[in-house]
């Protein structure tokens, strides 16, 4: 039996990820909420609740409570945490659980506490640890602390993108745009809009980005359907690669922008890391067809999208969650320096004299929180 049970979650603005150690991956589903309008009782949690996102059910109300990375309805973001965890089946071991939760690197301190109020207002009741995304797509790259190495990373979420130096577990330099997936996908349905004359949902503009994406000379076309603006009528079109590549250039040329001006304020000491290892991309956007080709260009630095790249930074939380209880052999250094012991549990803590009961006078504290106590 686990002293502690430990959980990572990447709780995104289109998606959450939940992690759990000793398990894996137990929750990918989108970060969305159906309510019954009438009782405000929670319907559904996840895909069942996301299918119904523009479809305008009645008496049902489909929110998504996280917007920009942060969170944007505290109560509705505590409620789809819990649904989220108990369908993961988290149980509290003798100890309470370990939830480290990833936070864009440009959140304020009240955005970053109101992750760690929602986080920790679920049952079973967990003590919160915050870690930065950059910070855990690095490590979930494959770059770990202890390699001392120093790594480029260009985490792009459904909210943010998160442009960081990163070394040895710890910021460098990092800025964070408050933009990213969605953006792409608003300035695809505002450029079928304005061409076409074709209302079209956010689903149809994210396959029309991930199908075109950034083609080369605008070639390409892909089928979409959608509402006619004249006649209200659904209708069959045609979208071409070059609409869609210029509804993405914006997006694109501030990300591209944003990855420059780190380059140029990176510390000298850092340059040769950066160059050997590559500027790594992670998050969804990173799967965009020709985004790493254009920032390669554009830097003059070879471009490397890391393995799986949107459970990358669960992949590095997921690291720090499965260390969760100090005292285990797993995670005890080989040789404990001298002196040094981890942090004993309550019930470890004191030990009655042999003959005296509870009502005893305090023993000596047990070393290894793991162990029987030492004999008197």
């Amino acid at each position: 039996m686990r002293l502690r049970a430990g959980v990572a979650i990447d709780l995104g603005t289109v998606n959450t990820l939940v992690y759990v150690a000793g398990r894996g991956l137990v929750i990918d589903e989108p970060s969305a909420i159906a309510v019954d309008r009438a009782t405000g009782k929670v319907t559904a949690v996840g895909q069942a609740a996301d299918i119904l996102a523009g479809k305008e059910p009645q008496g049902v109300e489909v929110i998504h409570p996280l917007r920009d990375g942060v969170v944007a309805d505290l109560d509705a973001s505590v409620a789809m945490l819990q649904g989220f965890l108990r369908r993961a089946g988290l149980r509290r071991g003798l100890l309470r659980p370990l939830a480290v939760i990833c936070v864009p690197g440009g959140a304020t301190w009240v955005e970053q506490r109101s992750l760690a109020v929602a986080a920790g207002a679920v049952k079973p009741r967990c003590n919160v640890k915050i870690i930065e995304e950059p910070v855990a797509a690095t490590a979930g790259s494959g770059l770990g602390p202890a390699d001392g190495s120093g790594a480029f990373i260009v985490d792009i979420g459904g909210g943010t993108t998160e442009v960081a130096v990163v070394t040895s577990g710890h910021l460098v330099r990092a800025q964070s745009l408050r933009l990213g997936g969605n953006a792409m996908d608003e300035a695809i349905v505002h450029a079928v809009k304005a061409d076409l004359a074709l209302l079209i949902g956010r689903n149809a503009a994210r396959n029309l980005k991930m199908n075109l994406g950034l083609t080369d000379a605008g070639t390409g076309w892909v089928e979409t359907v959608g509402v006619d603006v004249a006649s209200r009528n659904p209708r069959v079109e045609h979208v071409p690669g070059r609409l869609v590549a210029g509804a993405l250039e914006h997006v694109v040329a501030m990300i591209v922008s944003s990855v420059r001006e780190m380059l140029s304020d990176i510390p000298p000491n850092l340059a040769e890391d950066v160059v050997r290892g590559k500027i790594r991309l992670a998050g969804g956007g990173a799967l965009l067809p020709g985004l790493s080709s254009r920032i390669e260009v554009a830097t003059g630095i070879p471009v490397l999208v890391v393995d799986d790249p949107l459970r990358c930074v669960l992949r590095g939380a997921g690291a720090s969650a499965a260390c969760a209880c100090p005292g285990t052999p797993a995670c005890l250094p080989a040789r404990p320096a001298a002196g040094w012991s981890p942090p004993s549990p309550r019930w470890h803590r004191r030990r009655p004299s042999a003959g005296r009961g509870r009502s005893g006078r305090t023993g000596p504290a047990c070393r290894w929180p793991c162990s029987p106590p030492t004999p008197a």
